[in-house]
C-alpha cells in the first residue's frame, strides 16, 4: 500500500495543476480514496463524506471521482454486475484478489506480473498499454464463517 499522504498529496497536486478548484468536499473525497486500501464503490465514499457535507449529493461524489480517474490517480474496477469499485491508493493496474461473498478485494504483490506482461506482448507481437487481472474466490474470513 501506498503511503497515504503522498497519495493525498500527489492527487491534490494533480487536480490543482490541470486548473481544478481544491474545495473541502474534493479534498474529503480525495482524502478517502487516497487511503483506502478497500476498494470503495462511490456509495461508500459518500457514506464517509454525507456527514461532514451534508448537503452533498451523491453524483458529486461521481464527478470527483470521473475526474481523478481521468487524471490518471484512481483505478476503477467495473465488475459485471454495473457496481464499480476505486482504488486511489494504487492507481495503476495491478491484479485482484475479490471475494465472491462479501465482495472484498485484495492487492497481492506477485513479482511475476512484469514477466507475464512482457510474455503477452511477446506472443501476440501487441503494445501492452494497461491489464486487468482478476481471481475470485472465497476469503479466509467467509470460509471461517462457513465452518462456525
Amino acid at each position: 500500500m501506498a503511503d497515504p499522504k503522498e497519495r493525498f498529496e500527489t492527487i491534490v497536486r494533480k487536480i490543482r495543476d490541470h486548473g481544478h478548484k481544491i474545495t473541502p468536499q474534493r479534498l474529503a473525497i480525495v482524502g478517502i480514496l487516497a487511503k483506502s486500501d478497500g476498494h470503495p464503490r462511490a456509495e461508500d465514499v459518500y457514506d464517509l463524506v454525507k456527514g461532514d457535507f451534508p448537503t452533498m449529493s451523491l453524483a458529486t461524489v461521481y464527478r470527483n471521482i470521473l475526474l481523478i480517474k481521468s487524471l490518471g490517480e484512481v483505478l476503477e474496477l467495473g465488475f459485471p454486475d454495473g457496481s464499480n469499485r476505486y482504488d486511489g491508493n494504487k492507481p495503476h493496474p495491478h491484479p485482484h484478489v475479490i471475494c465472491i461473498r462479501c465482495k472484498k478485494i485484495v492487492d497481492p504483490d506477485l513479482d511475476s506480473m512484469d514477466i507475464m506482461k512482457k510474455e503477452v506482448a511477446e506472443e501476440t507481437h501487441f503494445k501492452i498499454l494497461s491489464h486487468r487481472l482478476d481471481f475470485f474466490g472465497i476469503c479466509s474470513d467467509c470460509m471461517a464463517s462457513e465452518k462456525a
